[in-house]
């Protein structure tokens, strides 16, 4: 057996040489003897991904030699997935250079991973690399861009239209998307019968909005309607949709003097009287509503108010009998009278005074809050010892019961040394003084002004607040507390107020202090014969600024006094400068009209009258004793034993000459207007010819021409529309197709004759 040995050492040796070749890290074979050249493989990075019909990724390819390995390496890739390509297919390596293969996916290959074999070859050497290699479905392609378009809007989405009216400007726009830039024609369709667009058709730039205002016509289509604004550009085409309501015009509640707080006489939501149907064929005295006394105080009316659960009409008014009434405006019937006196009182005698005169009950027109259900008055009396009272009372509009603390005596004093005063105060004589001037109704404050009898005996000028809930006195002015005179007349006009709760008012003749403080104020606070602006801040009055002609003292003295008429505040105007100003149109005694402005009245000046925002010198030949109207720019006055006439606005300052004035003539006191129209179409001015102990005459004329005159109440034959005397300081109340005069007997009712 011993001389075998070396046969079993070779095949021993044969079989370690064979044992040596093993696969080495990163999946690439290793040599296996290591005294022989040989090679290894790499591929770098082990990890790749592709998605379809994206860029390739590529990989590096690298034959590493060993023991001095320098023959080309013949590369192969196996194991590809589907819809995977190799470029290059295979390659051919130089040892220790490196080369790229880039794989791609297109877009058939499925998502999943595989593993890649790449084999490299040379000679009888061969040795392999593994590539980890994921795949991605190809996402779907990007949409096409968009064709450029538009988009179209209105704003707002609704509006309400009432018959007769403008509604507030459309605002239509068209906006592009993806780069559209074409003009856009917009037509408007759908508009109910009589409501007209202005412009009717309209050319958008895009991105640029255009205004479109629609009107409705007295006697439009009611009810709800959808306007279609189709904007069209080539083939494009668009529309946007606005909701459409057009209502019948709401008749207005006349709740206080003039219409409203600011005195302006305008009822503009008259839709039954126009100028083609008040002529006398037409229009004339339809009804008359009995009273036991002249009816100074101007009458008021709430419409549908609930009467025993039935919607009415009701006309309330005022007599110097000390009466209150309601009446159901369309039947005439009555629907209560109470008598505002106390118990074995009488009226007030005329004190003296040929004012008011027989008697003096109620004089100043009430107001009225519909939503607390209440009327406000003020009565004068006289109890059987002689003893006068002036008097709040609060009625039930339903019924014309006294509500809860009413009524309450009115009386008050102020410190001063002035006319009637007693140790440093001046007290408040109920038997001194008349409510003349309407009522004012303001924040939940009731405000009240005092004039004298004639200019009799020891008076000044009085303000008083009283809170509507309790009817307790809150605030207390006087006007010329150390001074004398400066009554509140007005021509029964109302203290006017403005939305910030400021008052404004026409001081009678009276005391004006020589001295003035550092701010320009009457050094004893004694403002007669002014144009009063008064503060209601903290629930308290205070003057806050005024205006005093240059000659008030000589006017006070001779009795030509700014007093005699009321105040007027006008609606915003710019001026010629782009300024917003607030304006007050007043008028008295001394001829002038005079314009301030409420931002800034002006004070006093001793020089002239430059002070005043406008002065119209001589512009009421006789005098006003009376107050002004305003319609559609233009302010219209008639002073005493003078013409009606009219005096537009421009760039906020009166024409300094009337544009048109009435033929007829207005004696004292003249004549306060009124003026009923439609929105701003089918303006009526009605005026009164209204002297104690003549007959009166009712008047309408056109707003634009005052000499063309659409009817009087003279003109019908046998006498068919008069009704009696005149009333001094009344003005007649347009509503709901009627016409109601206040006369010494009761209240005259106009309307169209059926």
């Amino acid at each position: 057996m011993r001389r075998h040995w070396p046969l079993i050492s070779l095949l021993a040796t044969s079989l370690l040489t064979a044992a040596a070749t093993v696969v080495g890290c990163g999946g690439t074979d290793m040599p296996s003897d290591p005294a022989t050249p040989d090679f290894t493989l790499g591929v770098s990075p082990a990890m790749a991904s592709v998605t379809g019909g994206a860029a390739g990724q590529s990989v590096s390819v690298t034959a590493n030699a060993v023991n001095g390995f320098a023959a080309p390496v013949a590369v192969a890739l196996s194991g590809l997935p589907a819809g995977v390509t190799a470029k290059p297919a295979t390659l051919t390596l130089s040892a220790g250079v490196t080369q790229k293969i880039v794989l791609t996916a297109d877009a058939t290959v499925a998502s999943g991973s595989a593993t890649v074999t790449l084999t490299g070859t040379s000679g009888m050497l061969s040795h392999s690399a593994a590539l980890s290699l994921t795949t991605t479905v190809a996402p779907p392609p990007p949409p096409p861009p968009p064709p450029p378009d538009f988009s179209l809007t209105v704003t707002p989405k609704s509006q309400t239209l009432v018959e007769g009216t403008t509604g507030t400007a459309l605002s239509v726009q068209a906006t592009a998307t993806n780069g559209f830039a074409s003009p856009v024609t917009v037509n408007i369709s759908g508009l109910p019968a009589g409501v007209t667009a202005k412009p009717a058709s309209l050319t958008l730039t895009p991105g640029a909005a255009q205004s479109v205002t629609l009107t409705a016509s007295t006697g439009a289509a009611t009810g709800a309607a959808t306007v279609t604004f189709t904007g069209t550009s080539g083939a494009l085409s668009h529309t946007a949709t606005l909701a459409l309501n057009v209502q019948t015009p709401p008749v207005p509640d006349v709740t206080t003097y003039h219409f409203d707080n600011a005195r302006d006489g305008l009822n503009a939501q008259e839709t039954v009287l126009t100028p083609a149907n008040v002529t006398s064929a037409a229009f004339g005295k339809i009804g008359f509503f009995p009273a036991d006394g002249k009816v100074d105080a101007q009458p008021l009316y709430v419409a549908g108010f609930d009467v025993n659960g039935t919607a009415t009409n009701v006309l309330y008014m005022a007599t110097e009998h000390g009466s209150m009434y309601a009446f159901d405006a369309d039947t005439g019937a009555q629907i209560w009278t109470v008598s505002l006196l106390g118990s074995g009182e009488t009226t007030s005698d005329a004190r003296g005074c040929g004012q008011i005169t027989p008697e003096i009950g109620i004089t100043a027109t009430p107001v009225i809050d519909r939503a607390k259900g209440v009327i406000f008055a003020v009565a004068m009396s006289k109890d059987a010892g002689g003893g006068y009272h002036q008097r709040l009372h609060a009625l039930s509009l339903t019924s014309g019961a006294e509500q809860p603390g009413s009524p309450v005596e009115i009386a008050g004093s102020y410190p001063g040394t002035g006319a009637g005063s007693s140790g440093g105060n001046v007290p408040f004589d109920p038997a001194q003084y008349a409510e003349r001037a309407g009522l004012l109704l303001l924040n939940g404050t009731i405000y009240l002004a005092w004039t004298s009898h004639c200019d009799i005996g020891a008076y000044t000028g009085w303000v008083m607040a009283y809170s509507e809930s309790t009817l307790q006195q809150t605030a207390i002015l006087n006007v010329t507390p150390n001074g004398s005179d400066g009554a509140i007349w007005m021509a029964g006009n109302g203290l006017a107020a403005d939305a910030n709760g400021n008052i404004f008012f026409l001081d009678a003749n009276g005391t004006l202090d020589a001295n003035f403080d550092s701010n320009g104020f009457p050094a004893r606070q004694d403002y007669g014969n002014a144009i009063v602006k008064l503060s209601t801040a903290g629930g308290k009055l205070a003057v806050a600024d005024y205006f005093e002609p240059f000659e008030s003292v000589y006017e006070s003295a001779h009795d030509i006094d700014v007093g005699s008429g009321g105040a007027m505040l006008l609606p915003d105007l710019t001026d010629a400068n782009g300024t917003v100003r607030h304006l007050l149109v007043g008028a008295g005694k001394d001829t002038n009209i005079y314009v301030t402005d409420r931002d800034n009245m002006g004070k006093f000046n001793a020089v002239d009258n430059s002070h005043a925002y406008q002065e119209l010198p001589g512009a009421l030949a006789n005098g006003a004793w009376s107050s002004p109207a305003y319609f559609n720019g233009t302010v219209y006055y008639a002073g005493q034993f003078d013409t009606l006439k009219a005096f537009p606005i421009t760039q906020a300052k009166l024409a300094t000459t009337p544009s048109s004035q009435s033929t007829a003539i207005f004696r004292y006191p003249g004549s306060t207007p009124s003026v009923s129209a439609n929105g701003t179409q089918n303006g009526i001015v009605w005026a009164l010819e209204s002297s104690l102990g003549l007959p009166g005459v009712l008047h309408a004329y056109d707003p634009v021409d005052l000499t063309k005159e659409f009817y009087n109440s003279n003109q019908a034959a046998g006498g068919r529309d008069q009704f009696g005397n005149g009333n001094k300081f009344i003005t007649p109340v347009i509503v709901d197709g009627k016409v109601f005069v206040g006369t010494e007997t009761g209240v005259a009712e106009f309307g169209l004759l059926h």
